[in-house]
């Protein structure tokens, strides 16, 4: 029994008869299939955002009893995007498929269109933190999609797959064992992407790469009373006439980086602490603890030893948290924590890194590695000798991604190998056949064609 039964009108059988359509429906297939792909990949990539982003939808439509299960629809939304953009793109349940990516679009069109009005989420998290859209762009989007979706709803059940239709079911899981690969080291780790403003790399409070490189600035000097410009490869020796007066940047070019328009602030009981907990001088570990009375109070040991390592080693360490300052109070009793513990606003709790606690490492106000605290190794954790710039070298981020899309690739392409292989070697010999048949046919039609004319020489 078929799930979904449609009947083509009249009309439709013209359409769906056109030279064209083969090539529409294929043109579409690609388009959305990949937009889907994308979506649900932006959004296993971090299921962290896409929880915290299902939160502030349930809150703002006053769902607030589906709070507990944000990071189990944020995964569940982003294996149902991936799969079905996969069967999409690749003509996989042909009639299943489209349809049950236009139910999900009846209901996200007239949600983006009312957050477009209200602008009570201001970003949609469509894509995650990959690409932000604006909500009018992302109704516009959805806009576009609907008609797209709605025409391979009639028509593409008429153009074949790329497998046939016993091993649709083996593309889904396929899919689905990659997202949860994707996932899995998103949440327990960290994101194997990091789209947020600091990467592995970056300055905190200011983005990667912030200062213009050298040969982007004109200097500027002085002699007699005139002023110049030289480039960084001519600029006058010191024991010249000329004297420094000061420096910009080029006209025609950007500096690569910018500081952010709002940067980090780190509090001690009202105090502006910024400058002091993210030194720009040595090592430092950060703890950070967006939801400090949800911390698994076991978790306190594997701190402590972490910290007598971090010390030991000469890096400073300090706690940052969004939690009230009784809540800090009670968490120092219970840990006997020995480092001190900061206020920080939430927001950039989760934009510095995923998890809670997470652990991030500083060489002079730079990011060195970062991972959830329940992801560090204990046996590289009880190893003094391993240096704690080393303590995340076994997790490679760009590794794991890589391997993962090579096996999603590989296994795509066995299953194809597998499953029409024999409709390959059935043409081929089907073929074979024909001209094996067709020679003999030739032989008796010259036989009759000799014997007719030796019968009219008669």
């Amino acid at each position: 029994m078929k799930l979904f039964k449609f009947k083509m009108p009249e009309w439709g059988e013209a359409v769906a008869a056109s030279k064209w359509n083969t090539v529409i429906v294929w043109v579409l297939r690609v388009l959305l299939g990949l937009t889907f792909i994308y979506s649900g990949f932006a959004k296993a990539i971090d299921p962290w955002g896409g929880m915290y982003k299902l939160t502030e939808y349930f809150n703002v439509l006053g769902f607030d009893q589906l709070v507990p299960a944000s990071l189990a629809f944020a995964f569940i939304l982003a294996a149902i995007e991936f799969m079905l953009g996969l069967f999409v793109l690749v003509g996989a349940y042909r009639r299943s498929a489209p349809v049950l990516l236009l139910c999900m679009m009846s209901v996200l069109l007239p949600l983006t269109l009312w957050l477009a009005i209200t602008d009570a989420v201001p970003d949609c998290g469509c894509f995650g933190d990959a690409t932000h859209m604006s909500n009018w762009a992302t109704f516009f989007k959805n806009l576009l999609i609907v008609p797209a979706l709605i025409y391979l709803v009639m028509f593409n059940k008429r153009v074949h797959g790329i497998y046939g239709p016993a091993v649709n079911w083996v593309v889904g899981v396929i899919a689905l064992a990659y997202v949860s690969v994707i996932a899995y080291n998103g949440y327990f780790k960290q994101p194997l992407i990091d789209y947020r403003p600091y990467p592995v790399g970056a300055k905190l409070g200011v983005e990667p790469e912030a200062q213009p490189a050298d040969d982007d600035y004109v200097f500027i000097y002085e002699k007699d009373g005139v002023q110049k410009e030289f480039s960084i490869d001519s600029v006058p020796d010191d024991d010249s006439e000329w004297t420094y007066v000061d420096r910009r940047v080029k006209g025609d070019k950007q500096p690569k980086g910018r500081v952010l328009e709002q940067p980090l602030a780190i509090f001690d009981n009202g105090t502006d602490v910024t400058d002091e907990v993210l030194t720009t001088q040595g090592d430092a570990l950060l703890y950070l603890f967006p939801d400090l009375p949800g911390v698994n109070i076991a978790y306190t040991f594997v701190i402590n030893n972490l910290t007598e390592k971090a010390v030991g080693q000469g890096a400073t360490v300090a706690a940052l948290t969004s939690a009230t300052e009784q809540q800090m109070e009670e968490w120092r009793d219970i840990s006997m924590a020995s480092y001190d513990t900061y206020s920080m606003d939430d927001s950039d709790l989760r934009m510095i890194a995923r998890g809670n606690p997470a652990v991030v490492m500083l060489h002079d106000g730079r990011i060195v590695w970062k991972r959830t605290l329940a992801s560090l190794d204990p046996e590289r954790l009880r190893d003094d000798n391993l240096p704690l710039a080393q303590l995340s070298d076994d997790y490679n981020p760009s590794a794991i991604l890589k391997r993962a899309g090579w096996l999603l690739l590989m296994a795509l392409l066995a299953l194809l190998v597998v499953n029409r292989t024999h409709v390959l070697v059935g043409t081929i010999w089907r073929r074979l056949r024909g001209k094996q048949e067709e020679k003999p046919s030739e032989s008796s039609e010259s036989s009759e064609n000799s014997e007719n004319s030796e019968s009219s020489e008669n």
